[in-house]
Formats: structure tokens, C-alpha cells, sequence
């Protein structure tokens, strides 16, 4: 049997290939994965696409030993092998880079390393790690400060050494979940190069899942492409499209186009602007300062940032839950608090970053969550003083056949829908009558294919009907997608613009990174 390597490597290693056969998996009825067989061999770099829910996130834990094949087998390097844990995983080479950082981020880089392996002696000696780890970076595409602590390190350096991490324990195989989420265009592009550089050597194996198609087309040598746990596709990438992938993904379900685009005319009106704005940041330790930021009729601005840069903030800023301390937000030329009252009068809808914390009350009813905005009122605009549960439950069966929202019934509790339902059912309530000015973060952060692009036709048809759309996305694509203007937020502060249609990425990229 291997061992799990728990010394530096003098040098990298030699990459793995894995297949898997007719692998399946089923939770009592319900079957995640139906006879997968995928074959990615040594040095290739392999990409694995399909909708949320499709079996991505199933296949790659059967793999990695988290979850036990129903049926099937899995063979590394043309040996069937049996994987009972992540640690059995190790054995053969075979390790994962999650989405979300496991660093420890009061520890420096090689703290972290050092730390990583199975067997660490009782006492560390520090001048010999450091002479091994000096050897074993020489061999490493990568350049990463390893004796700065995590928590000053840039997301792009952090994601890097999650996966010299993984090579330094002697991984020859990786798993990348979706590696770019939290980077930069020119960080993603850098990263993803050099891991393509090291498949190209043969030193590496990788499986990368991501939702990114002009990721895949860059970097990946083939793709595999699950629907509904089945594997519909697979081939090489140069000899497929984007829209080829995109239709083995969805199957025949007809996206909703994004609407032709009126231009911003002349003189649409400002129904936005933020003046002078400074508020606290989360630590309360940094001031967000929002100068001149004005939305007009018609017209969506998209404002561009790595996460943790003020978007939350300024969302909260415009919602009435951050005080500020200088400064006016004025809507339709009025300064606005974001009261319920200015917000019903100044037709103004706000569609937050996870809507089911920020947007809904979980445990009421789909019926109860799509009333919020028209419960207390009556037809005629005046106060109610009952509840009309009855017309509720109609109101609410007319915006979830429109909007497509997938519920057992108008009486379960919202918290029991998918999250690309919770947002579709805060759309419906949000987009429904007029809107002058919509107020959107991160619209379709974790969504598939098709809620995407039936999230962003929605938004683009209210833009062109006349609102004023303010879009917060760290998502750069969609942003070039929908945007009339992108604004760059970094620190705080705007601090770069320019019109989308000529737009360049890699400025954006630079003041997205504080390169100003």
C-alpha cells in the first residue's frame, strides 16, 4: 500500500490519471449520479460542467472518498482501486481545492504547510522547514510569501498556496471546485496558467468544476459536461462551443434572451445619486466613502469589486441599515432614508445578496414573503386594516406561475425552496409593478445556467422599461453582459469608470486590485 507522503518533495511528482466505471450513486430513492464513466488521464487538464444539482459535487466525492459509490468502480492509473475516506484519496495522490479557504489565517504560509501533514514532531525545527521548503518552492510555478501571515495575504496568493499546499503533500492528482471565485480576472488567468503549465509537464492531473465557459475554453484539454446526474457529454474542448456545452448542459429548455438594448437616452434623468456619503465599514475600523455615484433613467450601472471592498456597505447604505455619518442619498431629487413610506412613494426595489437572509422571512409561507411590499394596503393605495389572505394566495399563484418559481404550493415555508427559487420568488415580488429604481447584488451568485439567464432578462427588461438599475457583482462577465456603465469599487471608494461597451478587463482587473 502507498504511503502518504509527509516530507517536502525534492521534486514535483509524476501526474495520475483516474476513470471512473458506470458510477452511481443513490440516497434512498433519489438517484445523484447514473452510471458516470469519465476518463481523464495523467497530465490532462479535465473540466467538469453542468447546472446545480447536476452530480458535479456527487462524482467528486465519490472520487475523493467522502461519499461510497452505490455501484461502480474507480481505477487510478488502470488500477481499480477502492477509496473508503479523503485520507485513502491521499494515498494515491488524489486531493481537492475547495471554494472556500482552509488555511489558518493567524498562521504564516509555511506554518500552514508544515502543519498540514499527517505526522508533525512534537518539536518543529524551524531552520530545517525552512531549508526544505526553500527547496521544495524552487520546484513550484507559484511565488508566495510563506513567511507573511495568511490573513495579509491577497485571495489570489491564498488560493495559490492552497494548492502548493496540496503539491507539497505530495498530490499529483487535484480536484479544483470552482478555484476563480474569489479572484481577480488577471489573478484567475495567472493561476489557472501556471496549474495548465504543470498538467503540461506532466506533473499534474487536474479536474477543474466551474460555471466559467471562457475558463474552460482557455485552460481545459476536455470536458465532461452531467445533467440530472447522467453524463450527456464529454469531448475536447477546442472542438466544442460555447453554446454546444451550454445546450448538453440545459437540454432543450429554451433561455430567456436578454432583451434587445435601448440606448441610454441624452437626457434620462438622475434618479440616483449618492453624494458626500461616509459611513463605517463591518470592522468599524475604515470609513466608506462614496463621492459622486448616480444612476439615470434607463440605465444600469454595475459597480465592480473583489468581495470585501464596501459593496455590502453601500447596499446597506442605500437600504436604511447603515447610519451614515456625512452625506445625502437622493432619489427623484429628494433626500431619501430608505423609509417605507419614501421606498413605496419612490418606487424602489431592492434585491440583496442572499435573498433568504436578507430578503425573506424564512419560516412564512412563499404566499406571506411575496405580500411584504402590498399586505397593508388596499386596492386603492389606502392602509388596510385586515389581512386579505385570500387574495394573497391568488396574487401569489398569478407571480409564481409568471416568474416560473418551483414550489410545492404557495403555503410552504420559503426556507424549504431551492436557492435559485428564493431568488426567483424575490424577483417576482420585487420586479412586479413599477419600479424606478432596482438596487441588485450578486443577482445569480451559485445559480445555474438557465435561473441566470432568466435573472438577467428580468433585470434588462426593467432597464428597458425605464428603471434605473444599480448591479453589484463580483461576477466580471456579467457585469460586461448587462452593464450600461461599471464603476470599480476598491477600499471603499469608487475609484475608476468607464463605459462597458469599451471597456477593458485588465484595467478593471488593476483597480479591482488596488492598483489605482
Amino acid at each position: 500500500m502507498s504511503i502518504i507522503r509527509d516530507t517536502p518533495l525534492p521534486q514535483t511528482g509524476k501526474a495520475v490519471g483516474i476513470d471512473t466505471l458506470d458510477m452511481t450513486m443513490r440516497f434512498g430513492s433519489f438517484t445523484a449520479l447514473d452510471n458516470v464513466s469519465v476518463s481523464i488521464p495523467a497530465g490532462s487538464f479535465h473540466a467538469l460542467l453542468g447546472e446545480n444539482g447536476a452530480g458535479k459535487s456527487t462524482l467528486v466525492k465519490c472520487i475523493m472518498g467522502f461519499y461510497h459509490a452505490t455501484s461502480g468502480s474507480l481505477s487510478v492509473d488502470g488500477r481499480e482501486v477502492t477509496i473508503a475516506s479523503p485520507r485513502d484519496a491521499a494515498t494515491y495522490g488524489l486531493g481537492m481545492v475547495y471554494q472556500h479557504f482552509t488555511l489558518v489565517p493567524s498562521l504564516t504560509g509555511a506554518e500552514n504547510l508544515v502543519i498540514s501533514r499527517t505526522q508533525v514532531p512534537a518539536v518543529i525545527n524551524w531552520a530545517k522547514e525552512r531549508r526544505d521548503l526553500a527547496a521544495f518552492m524552487e520546484h513550484m510555478p507559484f511565488r508566495i510569501p510563506l513567511e507573511r501571515p495568511v490573513s495579509e495575504l491577497a485571495a489570489g496568493e491564498k488560493q495559490k498556496l492552497e494548492i502548493v499546499k496540496q503539491l507539497y503533500l505530495g498530490r499529483s492528482f487535484l480536484v479544483l471546485d470552482e478555484p476563480t471565485s474569489v479572484l481577480t480576472p488577471a489573478e484567475a488567468d495567472e493561476m489557472l496558467g501556471l496549474v495548465r503549465g504543470m498538467t503540461e509537464r506532466g506533473e499534474l492531473t487536474v479536474l477543474m468544476i466551474s460555471h466559467k465557459f471562457h475558463e474552460v475554453t482557455k485552460f481545459a484539454d476536455a470536458v465532461s459536461i452531467l445533467r440530472r446526474g447522467k453524463l450527456i457529454g464529454t469531448g475536447k474542448v477546442a472542438e466544442l462551443s460555447t453554446s454546444d456545452m451550454a445546450a448538453m448542459m440545459i437540454g432543450d429548455v429554451k433561455l430567456a434572451e436578454l432583451d434587445t438594448r435601448v440606448p441610454v437616452a441624452d437626457l434620462a434623468k438622475p434618479v440616483l445619486a449618492v453624494k458626500d456619503v461616509k459611513a463605517p465599514d463591518r470592522s468599524g475600523l475604515k470609513t466608506i466613502e462614496i463621492d459622486d455615484l448616480i444612476v439615470r433613467s434607463g440605465e444600469i450601472v454595475g459597480i465592480a469589486g473583489i468581495s470585501g471592498n464596501g459593496q455590502k456597505e453601500l447596499t446597506e447604505i442605500l437600504a436604511g441599515q447603515r447610519a451614515t455619518q456625512a452625506g445625502h442619498v437622493v432619489v427623484n431629487g429628494q433626500v431619501y432614508g430608505a423609509t417605507r413610506s419614501e421606498t413605496r412613494r419612490n418606487n424602489v426595489r431592492f434585491i440583496p445578496e442572499e435573498p433568504l437572509l436578507n430578503a425573506c422571512a424564512p419560516k412564512m409561507t412563499v404566499s406571506e414573503n411575496l405580500a411584504f411590499r402590498t399586505f397593508d394596503l388596499k386596492p386603492d393605495g389606502k392602509n388596510a386594516v385586515w389581512l386579505n389572505s385570500a387574495k394573497m394566495k391568488k396574487r401569489a399563484a398569478e407571480l409564481i406561475a409568471d416568474f416560473k418559481v418551483k414550489t410545492a404550493s404557495s403555503s410552504s415555508p420559503i426556507a424549504a425552496l431551492s436557492g435559485g427559487n428564493v431568488q426567483r420568488a424575490v424577483l417576482a415580488r420585487e420586479l412586479t409593478g413599477d419600479v424606478n429604481l432596482l438596487i441588485v447584488s450578486n443577482p445569480c451568485f451559485g445559480l445555474d445556467f438557465s435561473a441566470v439567464a432568466e435573472i438577467r432578462a428580468r433585470i434588462m427588461r426593467a432597464r428597458n422599461a425605464g428603471a434605473a438599475v444599480l448591479l453589484l457583482s463580483e461576477d466580471l462577465d456579467e457585469l460586461l453582459e448587462m452593464s450600461d456603465r461599471i464603476m470599480v469599487i476598491s477600499e471603499g471608494r469608487l475609484v475608476y469608470e468607464t463605459p462597458a461597451l469599451s471597456a477593458d478587463i485588465g484595467v478593471i482587473g488593476a483597480h479591482m486590485a488596488g492598483h489605482h
